[in-house]
């Protein structure tokens, strides 16, 4: 490259550094000559390009009208990029075929484009057969048959455009006043290729506006129709119109999950015309379909006409015999759950990104709509059991007046209270094992109740919750100065019970060293306080409790074996709850009033899904859990349903399996223990079927099933 002649910077006012590019000689034939006859000629030029508004046109104009000017066998205009840092060639003319594409596309690095837009000035290669800069951009005008290449900056007051480019055969084809003339046309073409480039990105601003415009219509008719309708149908005739009109497709359809055929099912379908699509199966399978594939996959899925063709779904192949193009489908996705898919089907080619993107805008407000519907039909449902779902009356609750504390009509729980019957009138040691929160101090008091000492004092002591040092003073009573901190007499719980019943929960917990000085009042009916040698007599009935294994504990020799065979002379064993699952909603209902009651609410209504819930719920903490349950239940309750936190309840899956076997073993002895009672007779009035709450065939299933026969 040479450098520019100190003539030329005064003829064209560019100034160059020494780096400039330089013109030499005038190889450039031009069809004016003189500069009136040029500078005519360049307005005629502007006058034409200047009349065309968008980009193409411009470039389909721009060669014939430079023609006008100056001879050339190359023409090209190329636009700058600078967020990308690209240089993008048109070709606009060539005498000769070229490998250039169209739109090629240069890093700026590879391209003079971007030194002509810095500097201002002209680029030009006298010579490119001497050219080793831009190996790219050289090789390829040099496979072009382009020898010389002049390089025009397009800049205005406003940007900096890009540059325009001629190209000869010949080297040294331009001189630097041809260059000085290309100069003043590359400022006419810049003001025309800036017009053209202003229109048409107000144009592009408009369509999106449009498009937006429309779009905001169609999410607006989505949005009206979901608070006007509340069924599918309705719901899905009111947008399918704004489909469309919108996104331009032929017919739309609305999928949605069928549990019971593990399929979807098509719910609606909007589409003109007397096709057998109509008519066909509203099944739709998972496999070899766009509304399956979303199903399963949550991702919108388009199919053009090959992949329809291809489907194993006939309905799909159906499609491009009547000249459907392109399908796309769209999960309704609402919270964590898919409830099906809306598909729509067009004759164009394919489904733009921004179709696709406004679809599961779509299709998340038709989710929301159709969760909405299917929430409001199961309240109506719900509304209309609730109204038969009322609390059960004090009577119903209670199995008689003897058992005023103890609710339940289960088996299990009916043959404890015959157990208790039986032993109350005796003054005979009681021994009530069971898992904590079973109830064992009711049973304990109802055989108070029932006995001859009800009139008298009920004691307990829970051995558990005193330490053991006190143990003995809380069951035997001390002296004053006993024992430091002991500045009075204290009358312990033996002489309270006096006449009555002593209950002791938690016996198992009494240390080995006071087992001895127990099992002598039990034998004896008398003891000496701590720090006294008086002999004190008292007429006391002993109840004990425990939730340990005491036997076990007796050969681990950590309970004396004389005062269990002391205690244990009537065992009273109570079930667990989820050995009477038919006492839990009694149960429920039970402390559901006396919260209610206690706390000033009306809580009327308890809800059967909850009901169902906590009846599967296996209560690893019995009754006592469910009564806390149901407490934080009733004060969580601002009207007059029961709110029941179920989320509290441990119900994870691997819970429940590990917890089936003891259900169902826990079922089978239940059925066993009625069938004793009964005397194996399954039918009639007082059958087992009858007990059980269940008919006669059912019952034979369930001891089928449980491996249950009369024993010969």
């Amino acid at each position: 490259m040479l450098a520019l002649a100190s003539t030329l910077a005064e003829i064209s006012g560019y100034t160059s550094e020494d780096d400039s590019p330089v013109l030499c000689r005038k190889g450039l034939t031009m069809i004016t000559d003189s500069p009136r006859t040029r500078q005519d000629a360049l307005l005629e030029v502007s006058e034409s390009i200047a009349s065309h508004e968008s980009l193409p046109a411009l470039l389909h104009a721009l060669s014939p009208s430079l023609a006008r000017l100056v001879s050339f066998t190359g023409l090209g205009l190329v636009l700058h990029d600078p967020e990308r840092r690209v240089s993008k060639l048109h070709i606009l003319e060539s005498s000769s075929p070229y490998d250039i594409p169209d739109g090629y596309e240069f890093p700026a690095e590879q391209s003079p484009t971007s030194i002509v837009l810095e500097t201002g000035q002209p680029f030009y290669f006298p010579d490119l057969e001497l050219e080793t800069g831009y190996p790219v951009l050289i090789e390829m005008l040099r496979h072009s048959g382009i020898r010389s290449y002049c390089i025009l900056p397009l800049i205005t007051e406003r940007r900096r455009i890009g540059s325009l480019t001629f190209g000869s055969p010949n080297k040294n084809a331009y001189s630097g006043e041809d260059i000085v003339f290309l100069c003043q046309v590359a400022r006419q073409v810049a003001v025309a290729v800036e017009n053209a480039l202003n229109f048409e990105a107000a144009t592009a601003l408009r369509e999106e506006l449009a498009r937006d415009r429309d779009q905001l219509r169609l999410l607006l008719q989505v949005n009206n129709a979901i608070v006007a309708r509340l069924e599918t149908r309705p719901l899905f005739e009111a947008i399918s119109g704004a489909l469309r009109e919108t996104l331009n497709v032929d017919f739309a359809s609305l999928t949605l999950w069928d549990p019971e055929s593990k399929q979807l099912r098509r719910q609606v379908l909007d589409l003109e015309g007397s096709y057998e699509l109509s008519e066909a199966d509203p099944l739709v399978p998972i496999e070899g379909t766009p509304s399956g594939e979303a199903y399963l996959s949550r991702r919108p899925v388009v199919m053009t006409g090959e992949e329809l063709a291809a489907s194993p779904y006939s309905m799909m192949r159906s499609l491009t015999q009547h000249g459907f193009r392109s399908a796309c489908a769209v999960p309704l996705i609402c919270g964590e759950r898919v409830l099906g898919t809306l598909n729509v089907v067009s004759r164009r080619e394919e489904t733009t990104q921004e179709e696709v993107e406004l679809l599961v805008q779509v299709a998340g407000q038709i989710a929301i709509a159709l969760d909405n519907a299917a929430a409001y039909k199961r309240i109506e449902e719900l509304n209309a059991r609730l109204a038969e779902e009322k609390l059960y009356l004090k009577e119903e609750i209670r199995t008689n007046y003897f058992f005023e504390e103890i609710v339940g009509r289960s088996a299990a729980l009916r043959a404890v209270l015959r157990e208790v019957e039986t032993v109350a009138p005796s003054d005979s040691t009681v021994l009530i094992c069971g898992e904590t929160g079973t109830g064992k101090e009711l049973i304990a008091r109802a055989i108070h109740n029932l006995s001859s000492r009800h009139q008298y004092t009920f004691a307990k002591v829970n051995c558990a919750a005193i330490p053991t040092g006190l143990l003995e003073s809380e069951l035997f009573g001390h002296e004053r100065g006993a024992f430091t901190g002991a500045i009075e007499q204290r009358i312990g719980r033996f002489e309270t019970a006096h006449r009555g019943t002593l209950f002791l929960d938690e016996v198992g917990d009494i240390p080995l060293e006071l087992q001895p000085k127990l099992l002598r009042v039990l034998q004896e009916r008398e003891f000496e306080r701590l720090g006294s040698s008086r002999t004190i007599r008292v007429d006391v009935r002993l109840v004990a409790a425990t939730n340990r294994d005491l036997l076990r504990m007796v050969d681990d020799r950590q309970f004396r074996a004389d005062l269990y065979y002391r205690l244990n002379v009537f065992p009273v064993v109570v079930p667990p709850l989820r050995e009477r699952v038919e006492d839990i909603p009694l149960l429920v209902s039970y402390f559901a009033e006396q919260y209610a009651t206690r706390m000033g609410k009306q809580v009327n209504t308890i809800p059967s899904e909850a009901m169902e819930h906590l009846v599967r719920y296996p209560w690893p903490g019995n009754i006592r859990e469910l009564q806390n349950l149901i407490e934080r239940a009733v004060i969580m309750s601002p009207g007059p349903v029961l709110n029941v936190p179920l989320e509290v309840l441990r119900t994870s899956e691997q819970q429940a399996l590990h917890l089936s076997g003891t259900l169902e073993e826990a079922e089978r002895l239940h059925i066993l223990r009625v069938l004793e009672e009964t005397d194996w007779v399954l039918s009639g009035p007082n059958g087992a079927a009858a007990k059980l709450g269940l008919k006669r065939s059912t019952l034979q299933f369930r001891m089928k099933k449980l491996g249950i026969s009369r024993p010969q």
